[in-house]
């Protein structure tokens, strides 16, 4: 028998994935492992920075009192190599030698580059500075940070300067926002194993490794992924497993309403149902329910569909957890090239885009079926096909949303 479902826009449905309280926690991990995690309390310098004065180049450093009446001889007290320190009062007349990088001596006023100087005597011990300089050339200490100021700020993601900035600073561990745990189930007595041969009648499991990486790409963890038959008690078996140890189950496939679409059916029994038909073409058949409070996020089986089901609805709640925006960015845009089919759904159609004089223009990526994978590759946004009897004309303004990862 037919199932009837009462399709919702795209924008009630991404409201229901949107309210979907979340029980968001963290963990601490050491600070090699944290590169694209989001912090999740400032992070404070125990420390000025730099925390010494500092030579900006190499040079002679001398007193304030002395930086006058060039050109003239200098008695040249030591030297002081990078990682090195120096004690000793400077009198009128002296000059250390100096590194860049390295301790500048407290009464230090400037140091002269080497280019403004020569040797002046015997074995080192005299120098003439030729001409002063418009700078102190001196880093003094706390010119970066001061001790105590926020190094790196709550929800902040930490990228590899930011590894730098805190490694600089003596941290060895960083607490951050727990990533989502994901399972990706795939079903459909069609699908073939990676090193089964291709045969009439069967696919390759193409949508596994592509949730899988968006999922990755998007801050999530995929810690268990498996490809099912179209066995209602193996299905029902799965998912009740997954459910008990994930935040999110991911499905693709069995989702309409067939007499094998075994997930439609675990949906339309779960606690709560959010939506099982979007007005959207591809995947008006995306489905979203609740059971023992984990979402079950039911992707198409088609590829094309479950590419733009996952950036319409996935991403955004993936980022979430990790209380971070979404990464897709929406834009205005001009239909660049001809699109001429009609639908009674809203198309979110597969396209690539350019930008220029200001302004975004957009262009239909190849074949666009729900079942066309060929363009995935080379996709770079969605735009808005709006619902009609008659086709987009070239050079209308639409919406359309930037995909973060190309």
């Amino acid at each position: 028998m037919l199932t009837r479902r009462t399709p919702i826009s795209v924008a009630e449905a991404q409201k229901k994935i949107n309210e979907i309280p979340l029980k968001t926690t963290t963990e601490t991990i050491p600070l090699s492992e944290a590169n694209h995690r989001i912090l999740a309390e400032d992070v404070h310098a125990h420390y000025d920075y730099p925390h010494f004065r500092r030579a900006g180049m190499d040079g002679y450093a001398i007193l304030a009192s002395d930086d006058h009446d060039f050109p003239r001889e200098f008695n040249v007290r030591g030297e002081i190599q990078a990682g090195a320190t120096w004690d000793q009062p400077l009198q009128p007349g002296d000059a250390v030698r100096i590194m860049t990088g390295a301790y500048v001596p407290a009464d230090a006023g400037k140091v002269i580059r080497i280019e403004k100087t020569r040797p002046a005597g015997e074995n080192n011990n005299k120098v003439q500075i030729i001409t002063t300089e418009s700078k102190t050339n001196i880093t003094e200490a706390g010119t970066d940070v001061k001790n105590g100021d926020v190094v790196l700020a709550k929800g902040q993601e930490i990228n590899p300067g930011g590894l730098a900035v805190l490694t600089a600073f003596g941290v060895q561990e960083v607490t951050v926002y727990k990533k989502p745990r994901i399972a990706i189930i795939a079903t459909g007595t069609e699908l073939l194993g990676p090193n089964d041969t291709i045969e009439p009648g069967k696919i390759f499991n193409s949508n596994g490794i592509m949730l899988k990486n968006l999922v990755e790409e998007t801050g999530g963890v995929v810690d268990f992924e498996t490809q099912l038959p179209d066995d209602a008690d193996l299905i029902k078996q799965t998912l009740e497993e997954q459910m008990a140890t994930h935040e999110i189950v991911i499905t693709d496939g069995g989702v309409s309403v067939g007499d094998f679409d075994f997930i439609g059916d675990e949906a339309r029994k779960a606690d709560e149902l959010l939506f099982n038909k979007i007005k959207q073409r591809p995947g008006s058949v995306t489905t979203a329910f609740v059971q023992n409070n984990t979402l079950i996020m039911a992707l198409s089986g088609n590829p094309g569909a479950c590419f733009t089901g996952f950036y319409l609805y996935m991403e955004p709640l993936i980022r979430r957890y990790q209380h971070q925006a979404s990464r897709i960015k929406q834009v205005r845009a001009i239909l660049a090239a001809p699109y001429n089919k009609t639908n009674g759904f809203d198309r979110y159609l597969r396209c690539t885009y350019e930008f220029k004089d200001n302004q975004f223009y957009v262009y239909p990526n190849g074949i666009n079926r729900s079942g066309s994978l060929a363009n995935l590759q080379t996709t770079t946004c969605l735009a808005l096909i709006p619902h009609s009897t008659t086709p987009m004309k070239v050079g209308t303004e639409t919406d359309a949303w930037l995909l973060p990862f190309k």
